[in-house]
C-alpha cells in the first residue's frame, strides 16, 4: 500500500512543474492547464509595504492574505482587513476604494496584480466587477436608539446610551468606522482635570495676553466681559498661592469665546468646558488614557490632552482613540452597520423621530426602526460645492476631510425642520501638507516647532488661532510655509517619525544643509533659527508675541515640512440645545432627534480651537447618549 502511494505521488508530480513566484510560496501548474499554488506581490503603502498573497486552484483565487502593518489603523488598515474576502467573494481584483484609505486601496491593488504576473496569469483577466445588483429587498432593524454615523461622537453616544440600558444600533455611510475623528492628529482639550497638575506651570503670560485680548476687543460682549472678570478674580488668587496647575472651567469658556470671535452660544460653550475633565475621567474608565498635557494655538495654558506609546511617545489622538472606542462598542453588543448610507429621517405624525432608511452599498433599502435617533454624520468638509456655496473664497482649497463629511446629515435634518446656525463659519487649517493634504498635528507646534516663510523667515506666532495663522500663511509667498522640527522632537513623537516614513520632510545636518534642501537663504535660515533659540531660553518672542515656549530647536539633523492652508472644519451645523435636542428655526423641539459633534453649529462660533474637536466629540457624544436614552425609555 504505501509502494502504491509512493508512485501516484511520482506519477502526479510528473504532471505538474514548478513556476515563478515572486517572492512567494512555491507552487504549481496542475494537469489540467490552471495554475495552482500560493503567489505573493508588494507594492508600496501609505505607510510602507502592502503585500498580497493570493492561492490560485486552477486560475480561480481561493484564498487571499494581505499584510501591511505601516499603513494607517482605522483607515489604510480597514483595507487590509476588509479586501481579502472581497477578492475570493468575486475572484477580482476590481475592487472600490475605500474612501479615506485611497493609497492603501491602490497599493492593495497593485500587489496583487503583480502576484497574479507572477503566477503567469493576465491580472487584467480578474478585472471583471462582481456583480453586486441590488436584489430589492428592504433590511430591517429595530432598536431602541438609533445613531447615525460611527465616528466618534456617534460611538461615544452609542456607548452611554447602551449603559443606559437601550438597545442601540449605529449606521455608518463608508466601509469603516471613524469618520473625521480617525484623522484628529493632536488631542483633547480639557480643563482641570488630574493630568494638569502633573505640569509645572509656566504659562503666565498666556493668562495675562488672554485677559488683555478680552478687555481690548471684546469689552462689549456681555459673556467675555462676565467671564473676564472671574478669571481675573481666579489668577489673582492663584498669585497669592501658586499651588498646583493654573486652569479653570472659565478659563477655557474664556479661550473659546475669544477663539470663536464672541459668536458662539455661552451655554454650548459653558456645557463643553464643564463636562472636559469628566469626560476625560471616563474615558480612562473605558480604557482610553490621554495623559500627556501640551499646548495647542488659542489656549491660555497647557490643556490638551495627548495619548502616547509603550515607549511614551506621543502618538495620534484619533488613530488611538477611534480602535478603542469600536472595542468598546462591540463589547456591549453595538451592531454596527457599515457601507450604509442614510438619507431620510423617518418621523411620525407629531413629528418626532422614529427611525431612519437608506441604501446599503448593494442598492438595497435599509429601515431602523427606533425610538429615538442621534445625529452625528460630521459636518460637510469634504462637499467642496457646499463649502463654496456657504464660503466663495474657499472655492480651489485642499481639503483635509474624510470622504464621508458630505453634510447629509444637515441636509436630512433640515429635511425636517431643523434649524442651522453659522453655516458661513468654516475652518481653514494652516497645517495641510502641500502635496497631499495629508494633517499636520497642532501639537508639534505646541511643543516647540516653528514656520517659516520662502524666503527663511519666520511670520507669525505659530500658537496662534488657527484663522490668524491660516490668513498669515497665505499672505506669504507662494501662500505656504515650512514647518521645522529637530532631532530631539523626532526622537519624542512617534507622529513625527510617521511624517518622515511618509516621505513628507526634508533633511539636513545643519541649518545651512536644511536651508539649501529648501531652497532658500542658509544665512537667512540659519539666523531665523540662531534668533528664535535665543528667544526661547528668554521666554519672549518681541516679534510676534508668542508665549508659548518649549526647548530651542538646535538639535541636529533637522527637518522641515512643506504645508499651506486647507479646509478643515465646519462650525456651523443644526441647532442643538445643551441637552443636544435638535431645534427648529422657531427654536421649538423635534421630538426623539439628538445630534452631536461637527453636525451641529453653535459650539465653536467663528474659529474652533485646536484639540476642542475630541472634546466636542466625546462631550457631547455622552450628553446626546444619555438624552436619547431618556427619551427612549420614556416612549
Amino acid at each position: 500500500m504505501k509502494k502504491k502511494n509512493v508512485l501516484a505521488s511520482l506519477i502526479l508530480a510528473g504532471a505538474m512543474f514548478l513556476t515563478a513566484c515572486g517572492g512567494g510560496a512555491s507552487s504549481t501548474t496542475a494537469a489540467s492547464g490552471g495554475v495552482s499554488g500560493s503567489y505573493t506581490g508588494t507594492a508600496k503603502g501609505m505607510g510602507g509595504d502592502v503585500s498580497v498573497t493570493l492561492t490560485l486552484t486552477d486560475n480561480v483565487i481561493t484564498d487571499c492574505t494581505a499584510k501591511g502593518d505601516d499603513e494607517t489603523p482605522g483607515i489604510g488598515s480597514v483595507v487590509i482587513e476588509q479586501f481579502p474576502a472581497e477578492v475570493v467573494e468575486g475572484n477580482t481584483i476590481n475592487l472600490d476604494s475605500i474612501s479615506g484609505a485611497t493609497i492603501t486601496s491602490d497599493a492593495f491593488v497593485e500587489a496583487a496584480k503583480a502576484a497574479l504576473t507572477s503566477a503567469g496569469l493576465n491580472p487584467d483577466d480578474y478585472m471583471t466587477k462582481a456583480d453586486k445588483t441590488a436584489n430589492g429587498e428592504t433590511v430591517s432593524y429595530d432598536a431602541d436608539v438609533v445613531v447615525i454615523g460611527a465616528g466618534g461622537a456617534g460611538m461615544t453616544a452609542a456607548m452611554t446610551a447602551a449603559d443606559a440600558g437601550q438597545k442601540v444600533v449605529i449606521v455608518e455611510s463608508q466601509a469603516m468606522v471613524g469618520g473625521n475623528s480617525a484623522r484628529a492628529t493632536g488631542g483633547m482639550n480639557a480643563a482641570k482635570t488630574v493630568y494638569q497638575d502633573e505640569n509645572e506651570f509656566n504659562e503666565a503670560a498666556g493668562v495675562e495676553k488672554m485677559l488683555k485680548s478680552a478687555a481690548d476687543n471684546y469689552a462689549d460682549n456681555e459673556t467675555i466681559t462676565a467671564l473676564a472678570k472671574t478669571v481675573s478674580e481666579q489668577w489673582a488668587a492663584y498669585q497669592a498661592n501658586p499651588t498646583g496647575y493654573f486652569d479653570s472651567v472659565e478659563l477655557m469658556e474664556l479661550d473659546t469665546m475669544v477663539g470663536g470671535k464672541g459668536i458662539n452660544d455661552p451655554e454650548l460653550v459653558k456645557t463643553l468646558c464643564e463636562g472636559t475633565a469628566p469626560a476625560i475621567d471616563w474615558l480612562d474608565e473605558n480604557g482610553i488614557t490621554l495623559h500627556n498635557v501640551s499646548s495647542f494655538g488659542g489656549a491660555s495654558v497647557k490643556r490638551i490632552h495627548r495619548p502616547t506609546n509603550e515607549e511614551g511617545k506621543v502618538v495620534s489622538v484619533g488613530a488611538y482613540m477611534i480602535p478603542l472606542l469600536q472595542e468598546n462598542c462591540e463589547k456591549r453588543g453595538i451592531e454596527i452597520v457599515l457601507n450604509t448610507t442614510i438619507d431620510t429621517i423617518l418621523t411620525d405624525a407629531d413629528g418626532a423621530a422614529v427611525g431612519v432608511s437608506g441604501t446599503d452599498k448593494d442598492g438595497n433599502t435599509v429601515v431602523v426602526n427606533a425610538k429615538s435617533v442621534v445625529l452625528a454624520t460630521g459636518g460637510f468638509g469634504a462637499n467642496l460645492d457646499m463649502v463654496t456655496k456657504y464660503k466663495p473664497e474657499l472655492a480651489g482649497f485642499m481639503t483635509t476631510n474624510a470622504a464621508g463629511a458630505q453634510g447629509q446629515g444637515i441636509e436630512m435634518a433640515t429635511a425636517i425642520g431643523a434649524g442651522t446656525v453659522d453655516m458661513d463659519q468654516i475652518q481653514i487649517h494652516p497645517t495641510v501638507e502641500a502635496n497631499t493634504a495629508a494633517l499636520i498635528t497642532e501639537g508639534l507646534r505646541g511643543d516647540g516647532a516653528i514656520l517659516v516663510n520662502a524666503n527663511g523667515e519666520r511670520f507669525i506666532d505659530e500658537v496662534g488661532t488657527r484663522d490668524v495663522v491660516s490668513a498669515a500663511e497665505i499672505a506669504q509667498p507662494g501662500s505656504y510655509s515650512w514647518l521645522i522640527v529637530d532631532q530631539a522632537m523626532v526622537d519624542a513623537s512617534s507622529v513625527i517619525q510617521g511624517y518622515i516614513t511618509k516621505g513628507y520632510t526634508k533633511t539636513g545636518a545643519t541649518y545651512e544643509e536644511l536651508a539649501k534642501e529648501l531652497d532658500v537663504d542658509p544665512a537667512t535660515f540659519a539666523n531665523t533659527m540662531e534668533t528664535w533659540n535665543s528667544y526661547v531660553e528668554a521666554k519672549n518672542d518681541p516679534d510676534f508675541g508668542r508665549t508659548s515656549f518649549a526647548n530651542p530647536l538646535n538639535n541636529g539633523p533637522y527637518y522641515a515640512i512643506k504645508v499651506t492652508a486647507g479646509v478643515h472644519h465646519t462650525m456651523g451645523g443644526v441647532t442643538i440645545n445643551s441637552e443636544t435636542e435638535v431645534l427648529k428655526a422657531d427654536g421649538s423641539v423635534i421630538p426623539g432627534l439628538f445630534a452631536a459633534g461637527e453636525v451641529t453649529g453653535g459650539v465653536h462660533g467663528a474659529n474652533r480651537l485646536g484639540g476642542t474637536a475630541v472634546a466636542d466629540f466625546v462631550v457631547f457624544g455622552r450628553i446626546a447618549g444619555e438624552s436619547a436614552a431618556n427619551y427612549a425609555s420614556a416612549q
